[in-house]
């Protein structure tokens, strides 16, 4: 891997939640099909020892290095990444762990990196470190009443399903380590970068906060060389007037046979999908300008506000301004 490649440690200790510490090195190795090796990213796990250590889901994963090693190398950690785990009380009532030992590797390796992110309950072992102090952040939904009640220093929010708060990241349920770590390639490489990485994932992009997945498929799945075509045809044209007189048109085909072929190859309607595709746009939009909802509406092709609230309403009930306050991406 080369020297410019950033150096990610994801740290390991039994009982992790295997996808946890899998689930963001899969993502950062797609990232080298769109950089290249000379980029991207370089990323080891660290545990206590070298002996294989066994994860919540019984499978064991061999570290690449010892938190000793690590600290012996003098090598500055770009991104620190701290998986975590939890355990079942006698209620039946998931508890997240904190191992006082892992905690104290957190504080250590926190000290010689540039940001810190954790995935799913490993906030518990953030906070535990004091890195959340004063700093909003989420985590499970499960257990984020217990983190809010261990740690009254911290404001915690467990709908987003990742949070930034400066050099410190935090994400929500499981399976949101993949959006945590689109969203860091984001930051790293650029918007349109993490789009390619999400498109190899078969995932939405981008998801920026909000267990609801807000948004819709940037890719549907395709059958024809045709739909695609008429896909793109749409996001050339989102600004126009595009009805679907004019997707028949360009297809050279009768309106009732486009809408055949739009509910067969992409189990929607040319309308729905026009809509859809503009709410898209209009989404991206209030999550990261501060584009008036005219211009928006205009620059997404609704020309009028109240078209815009109707469609968001529509597809995904809810008002662009609602939208906007909820998810807005804080400006850096």
């Amino acid at each position: 891997m080369s020297s410019a490649a950033r150096f990610v440690v994801v740290l390991l200790f039994d009982g992790v939640d295997l996808l946890d510490v899998t689930g963001p090195p899969e993502v950062f190795a797609l990232l080298r099909r769109e950089v290249g090796d000379a980029e991207g990213y370089d990323v080891v796990l660290a545990a206590e020892t070298a002996d294989p250590v066994t994860t919540s889901a019984g499978v064991r994963i061999l570290p690449d290095t010892t938190f000793t090693e690590l600290e012996l190398s003098g090598r500055g950690i770009d991104t620190l990444l701290v998986p975590g785990s939890v355990e079942i009380d006698d209620s039946g009532r998931a508890r997240a762990v904190a191992d006082p030992a892992v905690v104290d590797r957190v504080k250590a390796l926190a000290g010689r990196t540039r940001r810190v992110a954790s995935v799913c309950v490993g906030a518990h072992i953030l906070a535990e470190a004091g890195l959340l102090d004063g700093r909003r952040a989420t985590t499970h939904w499960s257990t984020a009443q217990q983190l809010a009640a261990d740690h009254p220093a911290v404001e915690v929010d467990a709908d987003p399903i990742f949070i930034r708060d400066r050099d410190v990241w935090t994400g929500a349920g499981i399976s949101a380590c993949l959006d945590l770590s689109l969203a860091l390639v984001a930051d790293d490489f650029g918007e349109s970068v993490a789009l390619r990485v999400a498109r190899q994932l078969v995932m939405y992009l981008k998801r920026p906060s909000g267990q609801s997945q807000f948004s819709v498929p940037l890719e549907p799945l395709s059958a024809t060389r045709r739909t695609e075509d008429l896909r793109h045809y749409v996001t050339r044209n989102i600004t126009g007037r595009l009805c679907v007189a004019d997707l028949a048109e360009y297809a050279h085909v009768s309106e009732r046979q486009l809408t055949r072929i739009f509910k067969t190859e992409l189990g929607t309607t040319p309308a729905a999908y026009i809509e859809s595709a503009r709410v898209e746009v209009a989404r991206n939009q209030l999550e990261s300008t501060d584009a008036t909802l005219d211009r928006i509406a205009s620059a997404c092709g609704f020309n009028t506000t109240d078209t815009l609230i109707r469609a968001f309403r529509r597809t995904l009930d809810t008002t662009p301004t609602e939208y906007r306050n909820r998810f807005r991406s804080p400006v850096r």
